[in-house]
Formats: structure tokens, sequence, C-alpha cells
């Protein structure tokens, strides 16, 4: 009886269901598509924000001691290095999927010599230059033809002309070797693209009396807004031919796609060692940015791995606040959904009084006529959440291809919390008008007195 009486309300209410139906697939496509971003948003928002540069920063584990006691001053001969060959660790950790790049930093004061077009020299210069990788072939376990450097993990640096090219492992001649410029170390000395510089380093606190020579040729004027626009930024291979450091390099600095930070992680940060056996185990299994600076000290020996807070905070406090804005807006839809449904309800049930109460007075129970109406709305809520989560599937794709350059992915988990929601708000919206018919009594409505 009761599949009865649905399909002869399908049949004669038809305008009125599709009126539902679209109602609640609005609401569907909106909530599915903001389900899919709110998943999803979370490493490719930090995949974006990467453009702030590296969170984390390796350095031997000297490094922080003499930095006090120097105030972060002395010549090379009195620092330790990193071994270039320990590198490789860096992606071979526990989260090394949620590493996106690393580059090598070594640096030094030089003194620098324009050649003018008759190769002729200038007056000498001091300037800092800083050995690096820029687009680097680099071998690590398990990954073939990987490749790293600046360009992967500091978006942010522009260059006015060209980029240098060292996917090469080494170069062949150490001869005219293409490097970068900063923006303000051009302005001062008046230096452009297609000059030459001699780079000329002797360490003479270690009593060296013989220099090292380099000649560099700029191909690119560079502008990050930081250190480096006042530095000559070369290849490392050749940074550590001049300064005569084969393999060594200062630090590392790292880029990793990291969860925000909570409560937890704060009190790892402070101290480990207090956390409890299975919050240890919840934090180190977690890819905050402690976590993983952890395991990358453990993996690097003789290092100290300083998380870059100011990034990886602003990281996590925007990422926040996009998935708040996300669940505000999913919540008004939800509430605009419930209010469209109880709106339409309540016009149907008013349209439907005489049938009402026709069923009334021939013994039909409160339930009944309740349970004809509940049903009806969930079937509206299965069709419109179901048509819902393929157009939301199609709006987030949208979403992804306009704001990251590529679609998000879309989690199956959606179409049932979707459709669990579709149907919860079609109930919900279905309660406040059912409440109605208990006040229809069956001789005034079918004497049209109501």
């Amino acid at each position: 009886m009761l599949a009865r009486m649905l399909w002869q309300s399908w049949r004669f209410g038809l305008k009125r269901k599709l009126l539902s139906i679209t109602t609640l697939f609005l609401a569907a496509s909106l909530v599915s598509a903001l389900l899919v971003v709110s998943i999803d948003i979370g490493d490719k928002m930090s995949r974006e924000m990467k453009s702030y540069g590296a969170n984390i920063l390796i350095e031997p584990a000297s490094s922080a001691i003499l930095a006090k006691e120097s105030g972060g001053a002395g010549n090379l001969g009195s620092q330790d290095f990193l071994d270039e060959k320990d590198m490789p660790s860096v992606k071979d950790i526990f989260w090394r999927n949620n590493i996106v790049g690393f580059a090598p930093l070594l640096s030094a004061d030089v003194q620098a010599v324009l050649l003018d077009k008759n190769g002729k020299p200038t007056p000498e210069k001091n300037v800092k230059i800083l050995g690096t990788f820029f687009d680097h072939d680099f071998d690590v376990p398990d990954e073939d033809n990987y490749h790293t450097g600046q360009k992967i993990i500091s978006s942010y640096w522009h260059v006015k002309g060209q980029w240098v090219n060292d996917r090469a492992k080494t170069f062949k001649n150490f001869d005219n070797i293409p490097a970068l410029l900063g923006k303000s170390l051009a302005q001062t000395n008046h230096w452009t693209i297609g000059d030459e510089i001699l780079l000329r380093y002797a360490n003479v606190a270690d009593g060296d009396t013989q220099a090292n020579h380099l000649r560099v040729k700029i191909v690119g004027i560079l502008s990050t807004g930081g250190d480096e626009e006042n530095e000559i930024v070369m290849p490392l291979a050749a940074a550590q031919k001049l300064l005569n450091l084969p393999g060594k390099i200062q630090a590392i600095k790292v880029s990793a796609l990291t969860v925000p930070e909570n409560k937890l992680s704060h009190r790892a940060r402070l101290d480990p060692d207090k956390l409890s056996a299975g919050e240890y185990d919840r934090w180190y299994c977690t890819a905050y940015v402690s976590s993983i600076a952890l395991q990358l000290e453990e993996a690097i020996s003789g290092s100290v791995v300083k998380p870059i807070w100011q990034v990886a905070a602003s990281e996590g406090v925007v990422i926040k606040k996009i998935q708040l804005l996300l669940a505000v807006v999913t919540v008004a839809a939800l509430i605009a959904a419930a209010m469209g449904i109880a709106s339409l309800m309540t016009t149907t049930i008013m349209e439907r009084s005489k049938e009402i109460g026709l069923m009334k007075s021939l013994g039909a129970h409160q339930w009944q006529i309740g349970l004809l109406f509940y049903c009806e709305a969930i079937l509206s809520a299965l069709i419109g959440g179901a048509l819902g989560c393929v157009a939301g599937w199609g709006l987030a794709k949208f979403i992804g291809l306009a704001l990251f350059g590529v679609p998000l992915s879309f989690a199956w988990i959606v179409v049932p919390s979707v459709l669990v929601l579709a149907v919860v708000i079609a109930l919900v919206g279905t309660w406040f008008p059912a409440h109605r018919i208990a006040k229809l009594y069956p001789a005034e409505v079918l004497y049209g007195r109501q």
C-alpha cells in the first residue's frame, strides 16, 4: 500500500518532486564539491605555499654553538661542514614522499674583478658568493631521474635572463661558469647580464698564500627579497672548487609537505621526552614539521635540524582558516537547503490537506501519514544527492584546475557522506511541516473549513 501511495504521489505531484530534487541537487553539488576541496586542499595548499620557501634547515651540529659564541662570524677554516655524500639521506626517512625538494648551501666572502670587453680587470671588490643546486640531477634511493634545487624549493626566486643549467653532475671545465647576480649587487656595482667576473679566494687565516681563481659569466639577475640579492649565486661544484672544499656544504634547505601544528606538536616541540609512548608514536608518525625535522636529524649524522617556524606556522594558519571558511559555507548550504525543503513540504501539506483528511477519516494513523511524507523526502534526497555528487565532482575538478592547475582528487568517501547529508536535511526539512498534520481535523478539512 505504501509503495502504491508513493507511486501515485510521484505520478500526480511530479513538478513538486522535481523542485525538491532540484533544491537537494544544488545543495548536494555544493557540499560534495566543498568536501572534495576540504579533503585535498591540505596537500594542494601546502604545495602552493612552498612559494614561501623551505621550511627546514639542516646545519652541522656545532654551527649553533659557534654562532652563539662568535655572533655568526668566522672564517671557513673554523667552521664544520656537512658531507655532500650524506644528502641522499634526506630522501631516506619515513616521510620521504613529503619531501618536495632540497638544496645545499655553501657561501663565503671572496674578491671579484669585472673583466671589461678587452679582458682587462677593473678595481677589485669584496662580494659574497653562494653555491647551491638550481635544478640538479641527484641520485636518491629508489627514485630514478630525481632532480632538485632552488627552482623547486624557492619558487619566489625571480630571474631576469636565464636560469643556470646545472642538470649535469659536474662541469667539464671550470671556465666561464654560469651564475646569477643578485639584483642589489648588480645595481651597486653596475654589473649586468653577459658580464664576466673573475673571482679570487685565499683563506688567509689558514695561511694560504696562493689564491684560487674562478671565472663566472652572469646569465641572469636574481630577485628574491632576501640576502641572495647581494650575492653571486653559482653551481655548488664551482663554489666548492673556488673555496677548495670538495664534497663539503654548510647547510641544506629542505621543503617538506607538513600538516598544521596542534597541541600535541607544540608539546613535542618543547620536549618530546615528556610525551607518553602513545603520544610520541602518534607525533612521530604524523607529518608535523617537528617530527620530520627529528627524523632528518636521525638520518644525517653530525647535524642539527631546525624547522623554519615562520614558514611552517604561516602554512598551518592559512590552511586552517581556509578549511574553516569551507566548513562555514558547507553549513550555510545545508541550512539553506533544509529551509527550502521545509518551505516546499509546508506548501505540499497545505495543498494536500483534503487528501490527508480523507486518509485520517479512513483510519490512517498519524505515523502512517508522516511515514509517507518522510519516504517521499528520502527518495527526493537520494536522487538529488546522487546527481549532486556527479555535479560536485565536476565542480571540484574545475576549482582544482582554476586554483592549482591540476584537478583535485575525488575521494569516494564523499559519495556516502553527501547521500547521508542529503537524507538528513530532507528529513529535517520535512519534520517541521509534518507536525502540521496533527492539527488537521478530517471534518473541517473535508468541509473546506481549513
